[in-house]
């Protein structure tokens, strides 16, 4: 007997052991679960760069000890062979004055010499080996052909002119104008001019075309090729501060959206978050960009013409500080749906509809509230103030049942001192009966049948609402 007791005593311990040992699993496996993976890297586009190389026949030209073509077309296929195995990152190769002997000026000596493909810097090591300069320099020309050597194939891409040049526009061109086009448009960013060897009168002239690096003597131009190809290659570091009212940086959760500042495209959208540290999370943008930045806020912050150092961490601040607001409802049910507009002060303009009981945050400051309850309540000065929640409140609503004998005209009205305000039009096409919520308060209710051609069919009834009352009205 007492060898049956043990046996059973043992087998309940390995059906109960394998219990505890699962629910010690499940209750792990349930706290990984909830748990957040490790954020994914930022995402990097595909940066495409089209390089338009100066073969006018002033690349002949001495510079230091050789001509400038051959320092340049040294220190330039240097630069291919760095970029050939870098990721993301497609070239093309375009060249003028090239093919036509100056004189006379051909203003069409511009082509597309290697187009884009992966792989390719063989052949563009290749191309400026043998091509000899030749002709006149159509920059202007150069850049409105570029417009067709970016392939339009629907990728997430950025779009980059490195333009190098001993001159300026020696055409009726205007590269200043087609440089500002085709941004705006959002075919490329902004271009990168490198000067070889331009005198300073002459550079001046590429300012408004793009970001000008120019190499006043040959030792200079690796440095200065390099330096432009990080900027046009690497994003940069940022975090932005938003601001309270005691201008710290610690309004958060709301959405930032970076928009190109040239073009008007959106370029990148982050929901703004406070890091384990206690400071502004840290982004990632494009430097080549001027932005546009719109914080999300209710209304809504924007920062105008944000210029980014490439290889540093920026700092980007703003001031939104917020406070919340709310409308509560005593006696209502969760299916009762209650809606509110909350409007500018200054120019009454609607910024946002607010469902009651759900907190909303909004810019510290004075705000008019228009309540969508029948009739709308008008809430003039409504205050927010930094990091406090604004508490609004209606009156519980009672009910009016009208019974109808059929469709007919009418409307209720409220009493609004010694006049009466119209709450709503009654249903002509409904020989229902129709119940409304509405507010405390006097009202009083008019008929007419819709078949009754006389105004003496007309109805009028008074009757009182009272929170959670229920008051029916015979119409006839």
């Amino acid at each position: 007997m007492r060898k049956r007791y043990i046996y059973i005593i043992i087998i309940s311990l390995i059906l109960y052991f394998p219990t505890i040992g699962n629910a010690q699993n499940q209750t792990y496996t349930k706290k990984v679960a909830v748990g957040l993976p490790p954020p994914p890297p930022f995402k990097k586009p595909l940066t495409r760069i089209l390089f338009i190389f100066d073969f006018s026949n002033s690349m002949y030209g001495m510079w230091d000890k050789e001509s400038k073509i051959t320092t340049a077309r040294n220190i330039f296929i240097q630069l291919i062979d760095s970029l050939e195995k870098v990721p993301n990152l497609e070239m093309a190769l375009r060249l003028y004055g090239h093919q036509s002997v100056f004189p006379p000026q051909d203003c069409n000596d511009t082509k597309l010499e290697v187009p884009f493909s992966p792989g390719n810097a063989g052949a563009i090591r290749q191309k400026i080996r043998w091509a000899e300069p030749k002709g006149t320099t159509p920059i202007a020309k150069s850049l409105e052909q570029c417009v067709k050597d970016f392939p339009q194939d629907g990728k997430e891409v950025r779009n980059v002119i490195m333009l190098i040049t001993d001159g300026i526009e020696s055409c009726d061109g205007d590269p200043c104008a087609v440089s500002a086009m085709l941004q705006q448009k959002g075919i490329m960013l902004k271009p990168f001019v490198i000067g070889v060897g331009l005198d300073v009168d002459l550079a001046k002239a590429f300012g408004c075309v793009g970001r000008f690096f120019n190499a006043k003597e040959g030792k200079q131009l690796k440095t200065v090729l390099n330096v432009a190809m990080a900027q046009a290659i690497n994003s940069t570091s940022a975090q932005v501060n938003i601001y309270d009212s005691n201008k710290k940086p610690i309004e958060t959760d709301v959405t930032m959206t970076f928009y190109d500042q040239v073009s008007g495209l959106m370029k990148y959208n982050y929901v703004q978050t406070i890091n384990n540290k206690g400071n502004p999370d840290t982004i990632q943008l494009d430097p080549l960009s001027t932005y546009r930045m719109v914080v999300q806020t209710i209304p809504p912050v924007v920062k105008e013409n944000i210029e980014l150092a490439h290889g540093k961490h920026n700092i980007i601040e703003v001031s939104a500080p917020q406070g919340s607001l709310i409308l509560k409802r005593p006696g209502a049910s969760n299916n009762q749906s209650l809606q509110f507009l909350v409007k500018q002060q200054s120019d009454q303009k609607i910024i946002n509809v607010q469902t009651a009981d759900r907190t909303e945050k909004y810019l510290i400051g004075k705000y008019d509230v228009e309540i969508l309850t029948l009739p709308r309540i008008q809430i003039k000065d409504v205050v927010i103030t930094q990091s406090q929640t604004t508490t609004l409140q209606v009156a519980q609503t009672g009910m009016v049942v009208l019974l109808k004998s059929g469709p007919g005209y009418g409307g209720i009205y409220v009493q609004n001192k010694n006049k009466w305000d119209l709450v709503i039009n009654l249903d002509f096409t409904s020989n229902q009966r129709e119940t409304y919520n509405l507010q405390p308060g006097n009202y009083y209710v008019t008929f007419r049948p819709t078949l009754a051609k006389d105004v003496r069919y007309s109805v009028d009834k008074k009757f009182t609402i009272k929170s959670g009352g229920i008051e029916q009205i015979k119409l006839n």
